[in-house]
């Protein structure tokens, strides 16, 4: 048997023919002649790919076309005719359907005389510049010699400006292209029609910048640039939209300057405010199209220059108003822990003393509601003077004795209160005070701005939840004004009023008193007049930036109250838990001090602090002037710095003409060869009382021991005295008052003085990092 596939290779072996050398020579040779005839240029081969169908046609002229528009002079149209159609686009992308007014724009800042056309006008319409050899005057400037304008067509570099507008609603409506001079690059000149625009539209120059007239690209971004510079223009035009501030573009790499703190209002400092406090007035620059505004800082302080010292000879007495408020030591507590020395009219010396508890002898029997201890001992940055220290200390009464209380809280819910540190450490802190109260206690809350109005009716202290539940309901948003706050609260403190019980209103709010009394003066004589009825005020301030506490102190001193300033949830713990009962009830009202000092002892003296405090000689005697009161517990402290006669450290010269002054009336003849420095009256009113009672007290030289309290008490004043740039300090140092105030840290059951040492410390690191 045979294989198939060889059968069919020898059937192939019998079929091929053999090779024929011949015949492959004509076959190369017919092929060669056929190549030579295709290669001859002068014969032109039919294409049989290229027949003239439907599809080959289309294809034909696509070719073609292209082909065409990639030549160089159709490239130059091509670029002229995008240039024309971007302008267009900026313009139409901004147009509203009200109207433009017209905006010149002039050269270097000169508002030139204002010829736009409208942008609505026919294009066929407008006037065309005529070129002239004569300089155009435009308003009160002689505008740049105009140049013959080329006769060849133009290219896309070489554009014109043509008009400007502002609709009504203050949004750009720009049609922007610019002229490049050619014959005279160092000029920039605009071709203006010569339409007149109307008188009433607001007219501003725009600083025209060059752009590179080689290069399309460069124009473009001309463009660009130009169109910027009058958005940022028409912002400050009249009328304009507000929210086009909010979109201010910085460049990069720049802060800008919102309002310098204003620096305040509050007073310029006598030093330069440190670079890390340029948060508060300044825009912070994310990226340069994106910028986060801050708040500008507009906190004012009530103080003044600290008191000079007095010659007691010619001004033997001294009278001033007892304070019990604190909230200057908050503020300077939250300006150093955020890494920055307070501002030195922010420093309320007196404040800072009497925010730490003192272990002064309390009243016996049923006396006088406080007790006066005084003591006398050297000066730490003066031994050639003496301090003579005045603590008062006030009655506390058992917790079952006092009376009802009746709160309502006027809580400022402004939008400026949505920050983590005033509206929700506001709640908080009341929270906190709620759980104090007794069930006879009523509470009422009132709000104005975001949640205007009635927040919560007098409700008894027992029905917790209720109350609570309405401080949860209070929301930041909304202006300020509105409401009448101040009043609504005072109208529901008044129907909650009963014989017998202590009424008053906590004005909680981060410093904007605009609450339907505009008038500071009629504010505080409305506050008065409500004193006199029986219902008190004490204010809370949250919060740092806008913080009014001028107002704030002066509202307090009028309410009969407390000014307080709380940072922390643990400063409302001891403002509203641990001292609620000195805080909320009175125990002696206008409480005022006088001291008259013994011109044959002491050569000088001078009150530490108490600068916004001060009375007439006259007032003191006088009960229709108001004064300080101090609440249920309370201690108040302060502190002379005395010359004694003969010292070395007097600093006044003595007076050549001067013979000795007729000396004040006393109560009684001083014995002879009296050692008493001085002589101390104080005055109080009985809660309720319109009459004053007097307590006296004569001071010698050797009375009384400083203990832990004076001597701490003493460190205190030193450090207050060096934040306000210590002019009566001498050598003393910020190590000087660290080393006492530690050595006197006593028994610090809430560690309010080793805290007080933490901040000396850091005051120290920030004074030499300046």
């Amino acid at each position: 048997m045979t294989d198939p596939l060889d059968d069919l290779k020898r059937a192939f072996e019998r079929t091929t023919p053999e090779p024929d050398a011949e015949r492959r020579r004509a076959n190369l040779a017919r092929a060669q002649e056929l190549f030579d005839r295709v290669q001859d240029p002068e014969v032109e081969s039919r294409r049989i790919d290229d027949r003239t169908n439907t599809w080959a046609a289309i294809e034909q002229g696509v070719r073609r076309m292209l082909n065409g528009l990639t030549s160089r002079p159709v490239l130059a149209v091509v670029g002229a005719v995008a240039a024309v159609g971007l302008t267009a686009l900026l313009v139409t992308a901004t147009r509203t359907e009200t109207p433009p007014s017209g905006i010149v724009v002039a050269d270097a800042g000169v508002e030139p005389e204002p010829v736009v056309t409208r942008a609505d006008d026919p294009v066929a319409e407008r006037p065309t510049p005529v070129p002239t050899e004569e300089p155009r005057a435009v308003g009160d400037v002689d505008q740049p010699e105009s140049r013959p304008v080329p006769t060849e067509e133009p290219t896309a570099t070489e554009t014109s400006l043509r008009e400007v507008g502002l609709p009504a609603d203050g949004d750009a409506s720009e049609a922007v292209a610019t002229a490049l001079d050619h014959q005279a690059p160092t000029v920039d000149h605009f071709e203006l029609p010569e339409a007149p625009i109307p008188a009433q539209e607001p007219t501003f120059p725009v600083a025209p910048r060059r752009a590179d007239p080689t290069s399309f690209d460069a124009t473009i971004a001309e463009l660009e640039r130009q169109r910027e510079i009058l958005r940022v223009q028409l912002e400050s035009v009249p009328g304009a939209d507000s929210r086009a501030a909010d979109a201010a573009v910085a460049r990069e790499g720049e802060v800008m300057v919102a309002s310098e703190l204003p620096p305040p209002p509050e007073a310029t400092p006598p030093r330069p405010r440190p670079a890390y406090l340029a948060a508060w007035s300044t825009v912070d620059v994310v990226s340069a199209d994106s910028v986060v505004p801050l708040p500008a800082n507009t906190e004012a302080f009530a103080n003044e220059d600290a008191r000079p010292v007095r010659i007691a000879s010619e001004e033997p007495v001294s009278t001033f108003s007892i304070d019990v408020d604190t909230a200057s030591y908050s503020v300077v507590r939250s300006s150093l822990t955020n890494g920055y020395l307070p501002a030195p009219e922010s420093v309320r010396i007196e404040e800072l003393i009497n925010y730490f508890p003192y272990a002064y002898p309390a009243p016996e029997g049923s006396g006088a509601p406080f007790r006066p201890t005084v003591t006398v001992s050297g000066t730490p940055w003066n031994a050639d003077t003496l301090l003579m220290h005045i603590g008062i200390q006030g009655r506390q009464p058992a917790t079952d004795d006092r009376p009802p209380l009746n709160l309502v809280f006027l809580v400022d819910t402004s939008g400026s209160m949505d920050r983590p540190n005033k509206l929700p450490l506001l709640v908080q802190s009341f929270r906190l005070m709620v759980g104090q109260l007794d069930p006879a206690d009523e509470v009422g809350i009132v709000a104005y701005a975001g949640s205007a109005g009635r927040v919560l009716d007098p409700t008894p202290a027992a029905d917790r939840g209720a109350i609570l539940a309405a401080f949860d309901r209070l929301h930041a948003g909304g202006s300020t004004a509105g409401a009448a706050g101040i009043q609504l609260a005072y109208r529901v403190a008044r129907d909650m009023a009963a014989e017998g019980e202590v009424t008053r209103v906590v004005l909680a709010t981060d410093g904007d008193f605009n609450v339907g009394i505009s008038d500071p003066e009629q504010l505080e004589s409305f506050i008065a007049r409500q004193r006199d009825s029986g219902v008190y005020l004490s204010v809370l301030g949250f919060g740092r930036g806008n913080l009014d506490d001028a107002t704030m102190q002066a509202l307090a001193q009028n309410g009969n109250g407390q000014a307080a300033y709380i940072d922390t949830l643990a400063e409302a713990q001891k403002v509203l838990v641990d001292q609620l009962v000195g805080t909320l009830f009175p125990i002696a009202n206008d409480v005022k001090i006088q001291v008259e000092f013994n011109p044959d002892t002491v050569a000088e003296y001078r009150l530490i602090g108490y600068e916004t405090r001060a009375l007439r000689r006259e007032d003191f005697n006088n009960d229709r002037v108001d004064a300080g009161e101090i609440g249920a517990g309370h201690a108040v402290t302060a502190i002379y710095e005395v010359t004694p006669v003969g010292s070395p450290a007097v600093l006044h010269d003595a007076l050549r003409y001067a013979g000795r002054a007729a000396e004040p009336p006393v109560a009684a003849e001083r014995p002879a060869g009296s050692r008493e420095l001085a002589f101390l009256r104080l005055r109080y009113k009985e809660p309720g009382r319109a009459t004053s009672e007097l307590i006296e007290l004569p001071i010698a030289r050797d009375v009384g021991e400083a203990g832990a309290d004076q001597r701490f008490a003493a460190a205190v004043a030193g450090f207050g005295q060096l934040l306000r740039n210590g002019a009566y300090t001498g050598d003393w140092t910020w190590a000087d008052a660290i080393g006492l105030a530690e050595a006197n840290t006593g028994d610090d059951r809430f560690g309010y003085r080793r805290e007080a040492v933490t901040l000396m410390r850091l005051a120290e690191s920030l004074a030499e990092a300046e």
